[in-house]
């Protein structure tokens, strides 16, 4: 059973409620409680709050009770945002959706919160 379900960098871009649903699926498959997903698979207009391509993506995967973890740099786009830095800064300080640079940090939390990754 892996804990964590790391996606490629390189894949289909993820946003819609079909790749969340896929993705979802693929965790469930793999019976891992968290997904990595790098920043470079979110599709456009993901950041974009008003989109709601986050929020809708997003609340798919918790409510299968699967942590999600954004790795990457997402400084840029919280810079040009007070809405997505709001959201980023509540979404790290809870325990299903984070926002992190690398891989790295994201064994370090998980570690600190007592999940095995």
């Amino acid at each position: 059973m892996a804990d964590l379900l790391v996606l490629p960098a390189e894949g289909p871009l993820l946003g819609d409620e079909r790749s969340a649903s896929d993705v979802t699926g693929d965790a469930i498959s793999a019976g891992a409680a968290w997904v990595a997903i790098p920043v470079a698979r979110l599709a456009p207009g993901f950041l974009q709050l008003s989109t709601r391509l986050a929020g809708l993506f997003l609340q798919k995967l918790v409510n299968y009770r699967i942590g999600v973890a954004i790795v990457g740099d997402v400084s840029a786009e919280t810079e040009a945002s007070d809405a997505l830095n709001a959201f980023v800064i509540e979404s790290n300080r809870g325990s299903t959706v984070w926002f992190v640079k690398d891989i790295d940090e994201l064994h370090a939390r998980l570690s600190r919160a007592g999940e095995r990754a």
